[in-house]
């Protein structure tokens, strides 16, 4: 399957999936929170979603990542 996000979208996503909160993931990869909500939003608009729940939901099962 051809890639979808970049390397620092999914680990990004992957992190949500871990339930870390946008200062954690920020902190995490050191890069600022806003930083990260660009990235989060980038992606939900790649997809036509509306939010972060339904971006990983639809990430899932495009295979893109894993739970």
């Amino acid at each position: 399957m051809k890639k979808f996000l970049t390397m620092r979208e999914r680990q990004i996503f992957e992190l949500l999936v871990d339930n870390y909160d946008t200062e954690e993931i920020a902190t995490k990869l050191n890069i600022s929170s806003k930083t990260v909500r660009n990235h989060i939003s980038n992606v939900i608009q790649k997809l036509g979603v509306k939010g972060r729940s339904q971006a990983i939901l639809e990430l899932i099962k495009m295979a893109q990542i894993t739970l």
